[in-house]
């Protein structure tokens, strides 16, 4: 399985970065007013907001690479959360393809969200 690519200088992520937590519950209502509520799945997924500024076109060409590899948010790899180092062995992206922007020599941007599964 492939992993999430790591920037020259080792960093993950850049900050400005969101993270966040997703819950799914389900309900059902009666006639009687009355509801029934439990989760849809056992523990909340965790969700990333990877924005990438000041990189340079190889940096940039290897984030295009991984994600045409990867098949887009069809396929699947290891993430390691940049705030605390846990391991998700089982993660996707959001879009299927990047959008980059390179304003100059090394001053490419990009965002990449990514996802936790099950």
């Amino acid at each position: 399985m492939a992993d999430f690519p790591v920037l020259k200088t080792g960093a993950i992520a850049q900050y400005p970065a969101d993270r966040g937590t997703l819950f799914s519950t389900q309900v059902y209502r009666f006639l009687d007013g009355s509801e029934q509520r439990f989760p849809a799945y056992g523990a909340a997924l965790h969700r990333w907001l990877i924005r990438l500024d000041l990189l340079d076109e190889g940096e940039l060409e290897t984030l295009k690479q991984f994600i045409e590899s990867v098949g887009g948010r069809s396929g699947s790899f290891s993430f390691t959360d940049p705030w605390d180092g846990t391991f998700y062995s089982n993660c996707s992206l959001e879009g299927d393809s990047l959008v980059a922007i390179l304003r100059g020599p090394k001053r490419g941007a990009s965002e990449v969200v990514v996802k936790e599964n099950r």
